[in-house]
């Protein structure tokens, strides 16, 4: 039998969906999803989008490059989620500099938003300092630019 592959998400136009599901770990002491779990999903979610995209980031940390790091993060939490909500994260490039990407992020159940955040991850050499994303990188979030008129996600 073959090893069922993890979960993935996948693009719709510009916008990078994935799903989630709440589950009993997630839930504070009062039943809700504990706020730094959307942190979470939203980091899983960015990380498969890149991935998606075609920007191996693991290669890139290996072979001494660098790699990204959250430089800006700012976050909204509207309603909460709660056990075995279905959730969707929907990601959108929404800025591409030389040495970093914007990325807004949100977490619906259904037709609620129950989060948004917008992050900043700059790419940054061993050393810590900024340095110039990958050329075919920048190409790949240009490829998937969130249009300046658009909502967000």
């Amino acid at each position: 039998m073959p090893f069922p592959e993890p979960q993935t998400g996948r693009f719709d136009g510009a916008t990078h969906l994935f799903p989630v599901r709440v589950y009993f770990e997630d839930t504070d002491l009062s039943g809700v999803v504990y706020h730094a779990n959307y942190l979470r999903w939203f980091e899983r979610a960015r990380s498969d989008m890149l991935r998606v995209l075609g920007v191996n980031q693991r290669a890139a940390h290996e072979a001494g490059e660098g790699a990204y790091a959250v430089s800006e993060l700012a976050i909204r939490y509207l309603r909460p989620a709660r056990l075995d909500d279905a959730v969707l994260v929907r990601s959108e490039t929404v800025e591409v500099a030389a040495s970093s990407c914007r990325i807004a992020q949100a977490a619906w159940r259904g037709d609620v938003l129950l989060a948004s955040a917008t992050v900043r991850a700059a790419f940054v050499s061993p050393q810590g300092r900024p340095r110039r994303q990958p050329r075919d990188w920048v190409a790949a979030f240009q490829s998937v630019l969130r249009p300046a008129t658009a909502e967000s996600p």
